[in-house]
């Protein structure tokens, strides 16, 4: 099959971050197959999901994982020229849900079975598909974890086909969603000098993570990103029922997104004992209040992969582009480098493209991600 007629396949399932996934990975499990390689599945506990990753190539060290994530984002409210899950293809463009992010490089993965297959390998080359990295990122560390169990020897190197346009990517912030609840007390309003308003109290914590930011901005920076700071931001709250009632229940969601360089594990530390300070003291006033703190997802690792690694000048060789670049999203790169894989992001598509209405790829970049991947198996065949 022609990459744009994978990639047309696989758009066509609608498998958002979240939803069972097992329709998509048994197309891609059928599809590897008949060339005469295994796979084996990994799937959740509910065995509603399942990541995929295969070998290709002689059980040997130093290999290169090829990863990407079979979910996509919704594309509910956002204003589609065409059906987001049937590839459209005009003026070179490739309309679709995940055309970009990240199907596209997986398409290629595939269309670039017959060569690898028909080479003589001297290192291997693996498949590593997930599920669920939309939300988190969820199922790369299981992934993983499989990966190294079933084969005996090591993989040296990661290649995340998240798009960038094909440049190298070597770091990326480390990024973690928090869900914090404030419960008070309620009572009219004009008596709030004798209740506990879960707004209120959640403004203070509000206020203490803007200033950590900017603490964290003057205190540490890196240049290659932008901001070249870790931040912090308070995406969503919600809280209160009338205005003439001191609310007594206020949530709000944030993310913390760190520099290779901040301990987002110190960062956490410190917001959670300014949150035991506050119970403390609110509590002489009213024993019963709460301030709970629930991780969304777990902490998903900054990249921080070294110019000097193997990989860099790996990727730059068969990619063309003796460039590279960091990048702030979240990506499971930061997973299999601290994992201990060489680690580095390179993908056809443009992330200026990923997450919006009328998501497109193009021809032109599938095209150069295939020849791509047909350099690697030069490489690996040395």
């Amino acid at each position: 099959m022609k990459v744009e007629d994978i990639l047309a396949k696989l758009v066509s399932f609608p498998v958002l971050g979240g939803d069972h996934n097992l329709e998509i990975i048994h197309w891609i499990q059928n599809y590897i197959e008949p060339f005469g390689i295994a796979t084996t599945l990994v799937p959740n506990e509910e065995k509603t999901k399942a990541s995929l990753h295969c070998r290709i190539g002689p059980s040997v060290d130093g290999g290169v994982i090829l990863s990407g994530h079979t979910d996509v984002v919704p594309v509910k409210g956002q204003a589609w020229d065409s059906d987001p899950f049937t590839l459209t293809k005009k003026d070179g463009k490739l309309f679709g849900r995940g055309s970009a992010d990240m199907k596209g490089f997986i398409a290629c993965c595939l269309a670039s079975l017959p060569t690898l297959v028909k080479a003589d390998l001297k290192k291997p080359i693996y498949f590593a598909f997930s599920y669920d990295e939309e939300i988190g990122c969820l199922a790369a560390p299981e992934l993983i974890e499989h990966i190294q169990k079933t084969y005996s020897e090591n993989a040296k190197y990661a290649i995340i086909g998240e798009p960038s346009s094909l440049e190298p990517v070597i770091g990326k912030k480390g990024v973690c969603y928090v869900l914090t609840e404030v419960n008070g007390s309620a009572g009219h309003s004009s008596g709030i000098h004798k209740e506990i308003s879960a707004i209120h109290e959640s403004t203070r914590l509000i206020i203490w993570l803007e200033n950590k930011m900017k603490e964290l901005s003057q205190a540490t920076q890196d240049h290659r990103f932008n901001p070249p700071h870790s931040t912090l931001h308070v995406g969503q709250i919600s809280g209160g029922v009338a205005t003439n009632i001191v609310a007594d229940y206020t949530r709000f969601e944030w993310d913390v997104r760190v520099i290779p360089k901040d301990d987002i594990e110190a960062i956490f530390n410190d917001y959670f004992s300014f949150c035991k300070e506050r119970e403390l003291e609110v509590r002489k006033q009213f024993p019963d209040f709460t301030i709970t703190n629930t991780f969304v997802h777990p902490p998903v690792p900054a990249l921080d992969t070294k110019l000097t690694d193997d990989i860099v000048a790996l990727t730059q060789k068969i990619s063309g582009q003796n460039s590279w670049k960091t990048v702030s999203y979240a990506a499971e790169a930061g997973q299999f480098h601290e994992a201990g894989y060489q680690s580095i992001i390179c993908g056809p598509g443009s992330i200026e493209q990923a997450h919006r209405a009328n998501e497109y790829t193009t021809q032109e970049q599938l095209n150069e991600c295939v020849k791509m991947l047909q350099k690697l198996v030069v490489e690996f065949s040395i």
